[in-house]
């Protein structure tokens, strides 16, 4: 059988084992391995020598790319061409798997923060490496980054993330000279649209969320105070989860967080939150306010009783980052402003803090109607509003008629043909 991609999705468990050579490319051929993986090989001979070579895994390589790559060995095998030297060389040429554990131990730890690092490692350990483990880095093209892009088309928030991850990945490839300065095969790559989620908690809803944080205080008190810091504070989930006691300075009634998404941060204490602070017992061995199970750690799983939490109060569908969105939407009811709510929310850019302007429009909204309505009485004519005088029976002018759609019946059109 011609080894195509047709032949190559053909295959199943039946097959482990067997190796298959292509009728047309001599010395091309599939081999089926134990573990259901299939990888192409080439055989050719080098001074009489027989020699072979792994060619990728169908997993990262398509059939027509092997046969292309078995076609110039062969080729340059036939030719007397000293390819030996090459070969080596090749076998040494660092694959997107070495540069995986390399990005891993000598990038991410000391370049990204702790939540983004988890995000990173999954990114690479679930969806790059899986796909593209095996190929050179010199090898990566664009279409390679397209690929791994669409195979998650079918979640495009996290298919966007695993490309931003990717084009990191590439980027420090050429910083550590593994990779020639080209362009960034990721850049042209088009993202999938995102579709920004605004759930804010109406005040039944709120009022649903404490009852049920009372229960959650009596299973785990530090979840149930972590959730009401979070709902009082506006702040992000790990501000909360990797806040210390050093950071709580109760006498000018301030969080001084030293690192946060943004930097350093101020956040304002509230007698509201202050008490619940100060409901938080200290521990001379943990620095952590949410301390976790395991001694001098700050509490790891949140999603577990925010399950609970969210089935006790009825609202399935909110996410913890929703009370960060949910803080924000009052403020903007209280007509703070843009710029007051940016800053409690420790926004650096103004455009990231405007989804939330609509919330904030029911002044331009009234002002808006009272404009109208002065339009409107204009519109009827009324002696009073342009005078400021009661309207009489001399000056009295014909009130304007309500405004209809315009109507073609009753006009007789008459289209003439002439030179």
């Amino acid at each position: 059988m011609k080894i195509t991609q047709k032949f190559v999705n053909s295959l199943s468990a039946s097959d482990v084992g067997e190796t298959y050579w292509d009728p047309d490319l001599k010395g091309f051929g599939l081999r089926v391995n134990r573990n259901l993986t299939m990888s192409y090989i080439v055989h050719f001979r080098v001074e009489g020598k027989q020699r072979k070579k792994v060619l990728g895994r169908t997993s990262s390589v398509k059939a027509d790319e092997a046969r292309r790559r078995a076609q110039v060995l062969i080729g340059a095998a036939s030719g007397g061409e000293d390819i030996i030297g090459d070969l080596a060389e090749d076998a040494k040429a660092p694959t997107i798997s070495d540069l995986a554990e390399r990005f891993k131990a000598n990038y991410i730890p000391y370049h990204l923060k702790p939540s983004t690092q988890s995000e990173y490692t999954r990114n690479i350990e679930l969806y790059i490496v899986p796909l593209l483990g095996e190929k050179k880095v010199l090898e990566i093209s664009r279409s390679d980054a397209a690929q791994l892009h669409q195979s998650l088309s079918d979640r495009p928030y996290q298919a966007n993330r695993v490309l931003g991850t990717f084009s990191k990945m590439i980027s420090q490839a050429e910083v550590w000279d593994l990779r020639g300065e080209k362009a960034n095969p990721c850049m042209r790559v088009k993202r999938f649209k995102e579709e920004k989620r605004e759930r804010f908690l109406s005040k039944e809803e709120l009022v649903r969320l404490f009852r049920a944080l009372d229960l959650e205080e009596t299973l785990s008190p530090m979840s149930a105070a972590a959730f009401r810091l979070l709902i009082f504070t506006g702040c992000r989930l790990g501000e909360i989860q990797y806040l210390r006691w050093r950071e709580v300075d109760f006498e000018r009634g301030e969080l001084r967080l030293e690192d946060s998404k943004t930097g350093k941060k101020t956040i304002y204490l509230t007698p509201e939150t202050t008490a619940i602070l100060k409901s938080i017992p200290q521990a001379a061995d943990n620095p952590f306010v949410i301390r976790g199970i395991v001694p001098g750690q700050h509490l790891t799983d949140f999603q577990k009783p925010w399950r609970r939490i969210r089935i006790s109060a009825k609202i399935p569908d909110v996410r913890i980052h929703d009370l960060r969105h949910t803080f924000a939407s009052i403020a903007a009811s209280q007509n703070l402003g843009l710029p007051i709510i940016g800053k409690l929310l420790g926004h650096t850019q103004a455009q990231t803090t405007a989804r939330y302007a609509h919330l904030g429009a029911a002044p331009v909204r009234n002002a808006n109607a009272g404009i109208t309505r002065e339009l409107g009485k204009l519109m009827n004519y009324s002696p009073e509003v342009v005078s400021g005088q009661e309207k009489t029976a001399t000056d009295a002018r014909p009130q304007h008629l309500p405004i209809k759609p315009m109507s073609m019946s009753g006009y007789k059109v008459s289209i003439q043909y002439g030179s």
